[in-house]
């Protein structure tokens, strides 16, 4: 029995009915892999990420985080899919299909992912006819987007002969804890919480005065701040249908801008996005004076950490400078911006936002989230920030599946109500895909962004 960490259980409070806190992507694959050859490679390697046969168990009256614990009913085919695409077997059957499939939250009573094995992608361009795509979901609570790369990993090889892996022995699972169990731990973990506070509170006043001496000593510009950014279509209520999408580029093409220009690649990432933002919103005339805000996620992992589940995520509120239309000239100023959002960043200490996810009681923030979502709280204030751009990197050279070449890997992280839009950014062997979610409320027209 594991407890989950402040911050993984979030994803759990922040779930609504339209609100689905699971994290995934679109994998496709060259040649016709069949569904049973997927299915039994995964079998013989589900045991080598323990969390994947592992269900949530709550906690009486929710005064602390849930547990992961063995699913003693686990069965992989409860959680896998098997569908044929749609004729014509285009890009645009193939993005539906995501979209449908992203819009259903996954069952709490089992272990939270599931994959959807889709065949006959035969009109989509650069993708050999009889091609298959493989759709995967996975809790946010149980990964973040680093960990969900190297989740990915497993099914994948580095060559097109399959590693050999060590048979798993018979799975065993430890027995559910009963009820009085749970009660004691988490009374126990309940009874702590008021002991973590002094170093919490020592770490946030070492913060405010470590961004005070950026400020006033060193005379450098405060980056974005929460609840400052411009009202737009983006920040409204969403709806349970998502939308999603994705486009491709050249990782080749994106590294010689940024060597010209001398910024980094996430900075023409974030320029990017913010062209596409730009030109999407003035088309509706519904552009904002003032910059657009992103909220960029940070990755915390330590040397060592590469064998951990679970999120290790801080993040940074870069401007976007959408304001600006000369296309250089925005990509020097989100630079710029970017650069003072990492020393805030730095200064407040990525863990120190985790230890504050420590103390708050699961039953309370649980509770919130619902009356925010109920209510509509999201439309009675200005945005905290406008659109989440989150970039993960990925393995620069060829992966393959039973000796199936890996094409492309294409991301999708979960929206909220007043954050309708989150951009996923994944690099995989010379390719970069840009992948947007959204809902049918704030970008039902997604295929013209």
């Amino acid at each position: 029995m594991q407890p989950l960490s402040g911050l993984d259980a979030s994803f759990l409070y922040l779930e609504t009915p339209t609100s689905h806190m699971h994290v995934g992507g679109v994998a496709v694959l060259e040649g016709s892999l069949k569904f049973e050859e997927f299915r039994d490679l995964l079998a013989s390697r589900i045991h080598l990420s323990p969390k994947m046969r592992q269900r949530l168990i709550q906690v009486p009256l929710s005064i602390d985080y849930p547990y992961w614990a063995d699913d003693p009913n686990f069965d992989i085919n409860l959680h896998l899919q098997h569908l044929a695409l749609p004729q014509p077997g285009a890009w645009r059957q193939l993005r539906d299909l995501a979209s449908s499939i992203f819009s259903k939250p996954l069952d709490r009573s089992r272990p939270l992912w599931e994959f959807t094995f889709v065949e006959g992608l035969d009109n989509i361009p650069q993708v050999p006819a009889g091609s298959v795509a493989i759709i995967g979901k996975i809790h946010h609570a149980a990964v973040d987007g680093v960990a969900g790369a190297d989740l990915l990993a497993l099914l994948f090889d580095l060559t097109p002969e399959p590693r050999k892996v060590k048979p798993p022995e018979p799975f065993k699972p430890a027995p559910l804890p009963n009820e009085i169990t749970v009660a004691t731990q988490s009374a126990i973990n309940f009874a702590k919480k008021p002991l973590k506070l002094p170093s919490i509170l020592k770490d946030t006043v070492s913060a405010t005065l470590k961004a005070g001496f950026l400020t006033r000593v060193q005379n450098i510009d405060l980056p974005a701040v929460p609840f400052t950014a411009p009202a737009t279509p983006l920040n409204g209520i969403i709806s349970a249908q998502r939308k999603w999408n994705a486009a491709i580029l050249s990782l080749e093409r994106v590294k010689v801008l940024k060597n010209i220009m001398g910024t980094t690649l996430n900075d023409v990432m974030l320029a990017i996005c913010s062209g596409a933002l730009r030109r999407y919103l003035l088309d509706k005339d519904k552009l904002p004076h003032k910059p657009l805000v992103a909220m960029v996620p940070i990755s915390v992992r330590a040397p060592g950490d590469e064998e951990k589940t679970g999120n290790q995520i801080s993040s940074m509120l870069v401007q976007l400078a959408t304001h600006i239309e000369d296309p250089l000239e925005r990509l020097e100023t989100v630079h710029e911006n970017a650069i003072r959002g990492k020393m805030y960043q730095g200064a407040i200490g990525a863990r120190t936002l985790a230890k504050m996810a420590e103390v708050v009681p699961f039953g309370l923030a649980n509770q919130a989230t619902r009356l925010y979502s109920r209510f509509q709280v999201a439309e009675m204030h200005n945005p905290i920030f406008n659109v989440v751009i989150t970039n993960v990197p990925g393995p620069q050279f060829p992966l393959y599946m039973n000796g199936r070449k890996l094409l492309a890997h294409m991301g999708m992280a979960p929206i909220i109500d007043g954050m309708g839009l989150i951009i996923t950014i994944f690099s995989y062997n010379g390719l970069i895909t840009v992948s947007p979610t959204s809902d049918a409320n704030t970008m039902p027209d997604m295929d013209v962004f």
